[in-house]
């Protein structure tokens, strides 16, 4: 993949990690480091690239000298077959014998959203089915159900191996993983990827059964999903109702399905041991120390600084509605979500003592190699190799992260802009050249694909000086296309001069040249048709070179991977790729603030809080929880933490005990788990979790849903119970 990002130098701090010798004080992020460091007393940890394991290589040995368990192949094809993957972003799992299968409040929100009807607030009412027929079909929704996997790391090996060039290797290993997939999928009717592990060690085949009739069946007010809000996010003690219920269907009806997660009512208990069987995103633990320093100093520096600017925008935005129910907010959300995460896992980069921890595995494992005489001969420069592609990349970032428009950030005139320029190009061609798009439709038609339904004004202006001013930081007022843009204004007035010198968002005099023929709209005096023009050929030079770097990269990345898995084979696990995991852990609290964060909370602690921040936003409650009935059971776990290695990805994964029975759902981290990108630690990095009992007593006692709890503890749909 391409990185087009910019660049933000941490001088001094790469100069302490590169080695003092004096001691020194450094303050990052209201945190202190000495920084007069022993490397002969830093060490790399045993399980510093985590324990995200995958089913194809479970420690057994590891469980079996941990927990004294030793699960059996039929308890491994158990939780297995009950993990989900909820649409391409969560996990999720079955938990009754019917279909239902339970996620995250936070994963449902967007379902929430698209199946609320007129007059309806599904974020802040939240909402149950009292009946299988009032379950609301959420649109374009699927689950995957992971049934088979098989190595094919042979096949893809001895396909590539008459590969003679960087390119000629990445087109060969395309192909063919397109040939395996194609041939699986049609001879299993399944949907097939093949991903591979240890960054190209080894190749997985999955095969999935897809749903694709997925049903609302129960989600809480958004109050009590995401409670405390963005202060509490990625912290702990927490006090969060997070997690939702859905149903598949399967021809109309509700799933029969044998595998499922057995409810315990008791949960999980302190020091107990528990695993948690979900689909984790991402990591980069096996990176080297040089590919690190790269995300530390460009990658996530430039996504902070884009995720802070736009919750900046969308907070400005959904301050101007009392509403939770639309669009704008479900982004806020996400922007806020990604902006603490980069600022987590920036500390953490920043931190001398784990950076210290990656360079000792680096040096074990290069020590490794180069005292094999094969394995030196095949990876012994690998390293020094990847450092100088990382050189190089940095040359390339700030003019390739000026000039990119990006979906996320970038506002819709320059898309509007894009399309014009394209179809431009193509009405001056014969209509037997033109792409397949072009060919045999009607101008009318064309143009009403390229003019929006609604400019959305308000927010692509502030888009449109966030772009702006990105331009005039990277590139200077010397650079050819922003002197002609800017005349030397700011962003402000830039985005004010442009937009008053385009018909990019008039529609109808946009039509009214276009039907003019192509050479009126490439020769039209517009900014951001201009900017299009001017920017595409340099842009085109820059990203051919990052294309090739990236590419050499790539296959020194995938080699180094083959190095470690000779070296290391299944000891370790690969970085986790949005792919069925299992991660051990034990429920621990750990030390916090000069004291102790217990392992679990109660409802105590959710109404303390409520009170303590006098019924404010975000610890306010809706009106049926201020008073809750006698029989509600105010100590009754909520929330607990446990050392399991999860991340992006993992929200809804179940988290379950020894007998493979559900004890809670995993729905966050700690702050200190944010290093888990790079490095996973014990000393106090958790998962925080809703424990199956808190949420037990909501249903019953709260929200009055006797028919939903009934199938969670029975495992199968009431017929005849009235709530």
């Amino acid at each position: 993949m391409k990185k087009v990002f910019s660049v933000i130098k941490f001088i001094l701090l790469a100069a302490i990690l590169a080695g003092c010798s004096s001691t020194q004080t450094l303050h990052i992020n209201n945190h202190i480091y000495n920084t007069h460091l022993s490397t002969d007393t830093i060490h790399a940890g045993k399980f510093d690239t985590g324990k995200m394991w995958t089913f194809e290589y479970p420690p057994l040995d590891h469980f079996k000298a941990e927990y004294d368990f030793l699960p059996d192949e039929e308890w491994f094809d158990k939780v297995c077959l009950a993990a989900l993957r909820f649409s391409t972003y969560c996990s999720a799992s079955f938990v009754s014998e019917d279909g239902l299968i339970m996620t995250n409040n936070h994963c449902a929100r967007e379902s929430a959203v698209e199946v609320s009807r007129e007059g309806e607030d599904l974020q802040q009412t939240g909402f149950y089915a009292e009946t299988p027929e009032d379950e609301r079909q959420v649109p374009g929704l699927f689950v995957d159900q992971l049934v088979f996997i098989k190595d094919v790391t042979d096949e893809v090996y001895n396909a590539i191996e008459s590969a003679e060039t960087v390119h000629e290797k990445l087109h060969i290993e395309e192909k063919i993983i397109s040939e395996i997939e194609k041939r699986v999928s049609d001879s299993t009717g399944l949907s097939v990827s093949i991903t591979p592990l240890y960054n190209g060690g080894r190749y997985s085949l999955y095969g999935y059964k897809r749903y694709n009739d997925v049903r609302l069946v129960f989600t809480p007010e958004h109050l009590l999903g995401h409670f405390g809000g963005e202060y509490d996010n990625f912290t702990y003690p927490r006090y969060n109702l997070d997690f939702a219920f859905f149903r598949v269907y399967e021809d109309g009806k509700p799933l029969k399905t044998e595998n499922y997660f057995k409810w315990n009512p008791e949960g999980a208990k302190a020091g107990e041991a528990v695993f948690v069987i979900g689909n984790p995103g991402s990591t980069n633990r096996l990176l080297t120390a040089a590919q690190l320093e790269y995300l530390r100093d460009v990658l996530y520096p430039k996504n902070l600084q884009l995720y802070s600017s736009l919750v900046e925008l969308y907070r400005m935005i959904t301050n101007q509605s009392d509403s939770t129910n639309n669009e704008a907010y479900v982004q806020y959300l996400k922007y806020l979500n990604a902006e603490k995460v980069y600022k987590g896992m920036l500390e953490g980069l920043n931190n001398p003592v784990l950076m210290q921890r990656k360079r000792d595995f680096e040096r074990q494992f290069k020590s490794k190699v180069q005292a094999d005489k094969n394995l030196n001969e095949k990876y012994g420069n690998i390293w020094d190799k990847i450092e100088q592609i990382q050189r190089e990349m940095r040359l390339l970032d700030e003019k390739i992260d000026a000039l990119t428009v990006d979906p996320d950030s970038s506002a819709i005139y320059f898309f509007v802009a894009q399309d014009l320029v394209d179809l431009a190009d193509e009405l001056k061609l014969p209509e037997d050249q033109r792409v397949e798009y072009y060919k045999d439709v009607e101008l009318d038609t064309l143009i009403n694909t390229i003019i929006p339904e609604d400019y959305e004004h308000e927010l692509n202006k502030k888009l449109l000086v966030l772009q702006l001013q990105k331009l005039i930081d990277k590139l200077g007022y010397d650079n050819q296309v922003v002197k002609k843009i800017t005349a030397g204004k700011n962003a402000e007035d830039t985005a004010e001069f442009m937009l008053a010198n385009s018909v990019i968002d008039e529609p109808q005099k946009l039509r009214e040249i276009i039907k003019k023929g192509p050479d009126e709209i490439l020769n039209m005096d517009d900014p951001f048709i201009y900017f299009v023009i001017n920017s595409t050929e340099q842009m085109n030079q820059l990203e051919l070179q990052s294309i090739k770097i990236s590419d050499d990269e790539e296959v020194y990345t995938q080699m180094l991977g083959k190095a470690l898995f000779e070296v290391y084979g299944t000891s370790i696990p690969p970085d986790a790729t949005f792919t069925l995991r299992i991660s051990d852990g034990v429920v621990k609290g750990y030390p916090y603030n000069g004291t102790i964060a217990p392992p679990f909370t109660t409802y105590y602690g959710m109404y303390e809080r409520y009170y303590a921040f006098d019924h404010e936003y975000p610890w306010d409650l809706p009106e049926k929880w201020i008073n809750p009935p006698a029989e509600f059971d105010l100590s009754t776990p909520l929330n607990f933490v446990s050392t399991n290695d999860i991340t992006g990805g993992s929200s809804g994964s179940a988290v379950v005990n020894k007998n493979g029975e559900l004890v809670g759902i995993a729905f966050d981290g700690n702050i200190q788990s944010l290093a888990g990108n790079f490095i996973y630690t014990e000393e106090e990095n958790r998962m925080v979790s809703v424990h199956s009992a808190g949420i037990i007593e909501a249903l019953v006692d709260i929200y009055k849903s006797k028919r939903l709890a009934y199938e969670l503890l029975s495992g199968k749909l009431a017929e005849e119970i009235k709530n």
